[in-house]
């Protein structure tokens, strides 16, 4: 398995490869209505908080390794308040996919930026891809300006590609190159 432990922390929070015993944290803002109510699950019940954790372990053991799902727990309290995740979309073209998602007892603090850099860093460094994507439901104005903070640039918006229990949503798309991240750290732009 293509163990990663954990990524470096930061002043607030660090991540770490999502273990069994933090389904009980992931359930608690995974059966929340709020969490969800830009995505296509959820509220999770129990069960399906629970198979979810067992999928990411299943794939964490895969090999080769396309998906890295990180716990994000607050420095200090040893609690999962949300997750990152990155999925390889494409080996040959370095392709990956950022996603994330805080406890809305977090919410307001910076913490999903703060994930966003992470995984940022963690694609390029580690997994050495030349482009990450991420997408966001267009009234999710909060998530949005996450990922125009760390420096993603917004392609444009991908029509119906979602489907939601009240209907068919658009996605906003937006990408970052490894050269921009590169450029935009020696700018310091994202202080």
């Amino acid at each position: 398995m293509d163990q990663i432990n954990k990524i470096a922390p930061s002043e607030h929070l660090f991540l770490r490869e999502l273990e069994q015993k933090d389904w009980e944290d992931v359930h608690a803002y995974a059966s929340q209505e709020k969490v969800c109510h830009y995505q296509p699950w959820g509220p999770n019940s129990v069960a399906e908080t629970q198979s979810f954790v067992n999928q990411v372990l299943k794939d964490a053991a895969e090999i080769p390794r396309s998906r890295y799902v990180f716990a994000v727990e607050n420095q200090g309290n040893n609690h999962v308040i949300g997750a990152g995740e990155v999925n390889i979309r494409d080996r040959t073209n370095r392709v990956g996919e950022i996603a994330y998602i805080i406890n809305p007892a977090y919410w307001g603090r910076g913490y999903a930026t703060d994930v966003a850099v992470r995984l940022v860093e963690f694609s390029l460094a580690e997994l050495e891809l030349h482009r990450i994507y991420a997408t966001c439901d267009p009234r999710n104005s909060r998530s949005a300006r996450v990922l125009e903070k760390v420096g993603m640039i917004r392609e444009g918006r991908i029509r119906e590609d979602v489907l939601l229990r009240e209907g068919w949503r658009d996605s906003l798309l937006y990408s970052l190159l490894d050269y921009e991240w590169e450029n935009a750290k020696e700018g310091e732009m994202l202080r």
